[in-house]
């Protein structure tokens, strides 16, 4: 029906074309509550997870907007990291590849990392609409090579990543020379409290759009904690990742020193490996993300800030080297895996000092399932720690035989997980004991107060 797909907002017909060449039918309902409120000028707060549609919702009303037929720049468009501006680059162009001859919309992606010389003679027609990095739209600023002050709508995509890397000083210098009637739109998984100010200075009663996905993960995400008990981390990880054999596979730890490490032994151990983090060249980062996206790595290795943001298909396995400290990026994380109806699974290693971010997990709606990996056999057991209910197989690394098993190295008491300590010690017995008997004493305590 008419009234229920994109032709109902009155978009430029090379858009709805370019949507129906992608299989686009129905909006989502980020797009559905924005679209209207930016094509009537309005400033706007897309408050979203990945995943929810919300690039379409401002490239969509931008692109309807500009006027072809004046050379100026009319929409700029900043994202926190280089790979996420190219990525909405390339969501711009495919747009922009059905817009007739005589109405060409011009873009140009700012980012750092490339030729700057090369960037300012490109800029000597000024385009439509700039996609890129607020550093490097600012460095071109100052150049007076880009003109900004021509241009009324300004998109900041990821703004809690933005204040996070501290760029919202770059964007507040983009934003303080565009037009005066400047329409600000803001897309971002959280709104924090320092982001506030920011708001206030250029937004007038901005439309917040708050969307929250059906599931807070893909359902098709099988979620499986791994205990570390006495084992070495990176061995372990190493061992986990020869078992899965996957399409493509992403590791996920929390800083690039841990990141290195793990490539380091995945390396050695003579796995197809690549790693994506802050700390690598511009160029690098470059050749990585293509050698990934032509699927000639099998094993990428990530921090949370490079890879936010970024949409690789084929992804069929998560392992979280640690539990980050954001638990918001457990959930970018694993939405990597199990897109377009596929399946996924996502591995987290986890120590005694995570049970507490388990436990918040488990409130947030995951459902964990507890395995234990040993000499090449996956072993689920009959139930997880935190009382997350789950049946008892093992499975060769293949995955398909199955024999009863019962955990022999963890003691449970009211639904927690007792670990035996790495390294055992003269009299660890007796300290589990105690341990153990402290935990009954407290869990008798809650029964009594209910």
């Amino acid at each position: 029906m008419k009234s229920e797909n994109f032709k109902r907002f009155e978009l430029k017909p090379f858009l709805i074309e370019a949507l129906s060449n992608q299989g686009f039918v129905l909006p989502t309902e980020i797009q559905e509550r924005l679209i209207p409120a930016i094509k009537n000028g309005r400033d706007v707060i897309g408050q979203s997870q990945t995943g929810t549609g919300k690039t379409l919702s401002f490239l969509l009303p931008i692109l309807d907007k500009i006027n072809p037929t004046v050379n100026e720049v009319q929409a700029v468009i900043t994202a926190p990291t280089r790979e996420l501006a190219s990525q909405l680059f390339d969501e711009l162009k495919k747009l922009l590849e059905f817009c007739p001859e005589n109405e060409q919309i011009h873009a140009k992606l700012l980012v750092g990392g490339t030729d700057r010389s090369r960037a300012i003679e490109s800029l000597k027609v000024q385009p439509h609409v700039v996609v890129g990095t607020a550093g490097r739209i600012g460095d071109l600023m100052d150049d007076q090579a880009l003109q900004v002050y021509t241009a009324a709508m300004l998109v900041v995509d990821e703004a809690d990543q933005m204040l996070d890397m501290g760029f919202i000083a770059d964007v507040d210098k983009v934003a303080s020379r565009m037009a005066e009637s400047l329409q600000m739109m803001i897309f971002s998984a959280t709104i924090p409290e320092k982001l506030q100010p920011f708001l206030k200075k250029y937004m007038t009663d901005p439309r917040h759009v708050q969307v929250e996905p059906k599931h807070i993960a893909a359902s098709k995400i099988e979620h499986r904690i791994v205990p570390l008990r006495h084992r070495e981390k990176i061995p372990f990880v190493v061992d986990i990742a020869k078992s899965i054999n996957p399409y493509l596979a992403i590791v996920f730890t929390n800083t690039k020193e841990q990141a290195d490490e793990v490539a380091d032994a995945m390396l050695a151990a003579g796995l197809n490996v690549e790693r994506l983090h802050g700390g690598l060249q511009p160029r690098q980062r470059k050749q990585v993300m293509k050698q990934v996206k032509e699927v000639k790595v099998q094993y990428l290795v990530a921090t949370d800030l490079a890879a936010r943001g970024i949409d690789v298909k084929g992804v069929t396995h998560i392992i979280n080297f640690n539990i980050p400290k954001d638990l918001d990026f457990y959930i970018h994380r694993v939405g990597r895996t199990a897109r377009a109806g596929l399946d996924g699974i996502a591995f987290t290693i986890y120590e005694d000092h995570d049970q507490q971010a388990i436990e918040k997990l488990l409130k947030r709606g995951i459902t964990f399932t507890y395995y234990d990996f040993k000499q090449g056999s996956w072993t689920q057991l009959e139930r997880a720690p935190l009382g997350v209910p789950g049946k008892k197989k093992t499975t060769k690394s293949s995955e398909t035989t199955k024999t009863e098993t019962k955990p022999k190295e963890q003691k449970r008491t009211g639904g927690k997980a007792v670990a035996r300590p790495k390294n055992v010690k003269p009299g660890y017995k007796k300290k589990a004991r105690f341990k153990q008997a402290k935990e009954e004493q407290r869990q008798r305590r809650i029964k009594k107060k209910k």
